[in-house]
């Protein structure tokens, strides 16, 4: 197991005769794992999304950040909102990280953002995944939308208090999700840029995570009131 402190390390995953690139970090005694799905115009390097890792790897959670589509497939507006395609991504990914990583007590959770949101959610309705928990920061769950009421684990939808399209859009696809919760960030627009709004993020994906995929022993240090 590795250090988090450490920088992640470096790997690739094979999905359907392409090999993607991605980041692994596991801390050590890692209780549990999310994946990444990184939305429309970011990729595993994502500032934000790099913040919210390092924020559960602090909580003993592993993570793994992946490119969804290749250089060329990302300049490629079709390939970007194509969410089968970016589901199909996601499921190589989740059965890579079973066969190399997961142990039997470590539940695994899926961190959306924008379009890879989406995915996350349609990628979570999947019973072969055993997806314990999905987070949608920002994200659009609208375009899962047929796929919302198959969803069984907690799922949980972060959005900006000023995103205001979004949030609408989020209070409309909320009731589809037999578990789902939606979470509102005081002041935050869609990117979650102002003061305060991402830390917050952070906090609450480590909680809902910690809850969510059987690691209790540490969730009460992550606590937001």
């Amino acid at each position: 197991m590795r250090d988090a402190a450490l920088a992640p390390m470096e790997i690739s995953i094979e999905a359907r005769g392409l090999t993607l690139p991605a980041l692994l970090e596991c801390p050590e005694d890692a209780s549990g794992w999310v994946i990444f799905a990184h939305g429309s115009g970011s990729s595993r390097l994502s500032p934000r999304n790099h913040r919210v890792a390092r924020a559960l790897n602090r909580a003993g959670l592993g993570t793994l950040l992946f490119d969804l589509l290749t250089l060329e497939e990302s300049e490629d507006r079709e390939r970007v909102f194509d969410i089968g395609l970016l589901t199909e991504r996601l499921h190589d990914a989740t059965a890579w990280l079973y066969a190399n990583h997961v142990l039997r007590h470590q539940g695994v959770g899926y961190f959306g953002a924008s379009t890879g949101a989406a995915a996350a959610l349609r990628a979570a309705a999947e019973p072969w995944a055993r997806i314990s928990g999905v987070i949608s920061r920002g994200g659009r769950a609208d375009l899962a939308r047929a796929d919302l009421e198959r969803v069984s684990c907690p799922a949980l939808l972060i959005v900006g208090e000023n995103d205001d399209w979004l949030l609408e859009t989020s209070k409309r696809m909320l009731p589809l999700l037999s578990r789902g919760e939606l979470m509102v960030i005081p002041g935050a627009t869609h990117l979650f840029e102002e003061p305060g709004a991402l830390d917050l993020v952070q906090k609450i994906s480590a909680y809902f995570f910690l809850k969510n995929l059987g690691a209790r022993v540490r969730q009460t240090r992550y606590a937001t009131g």
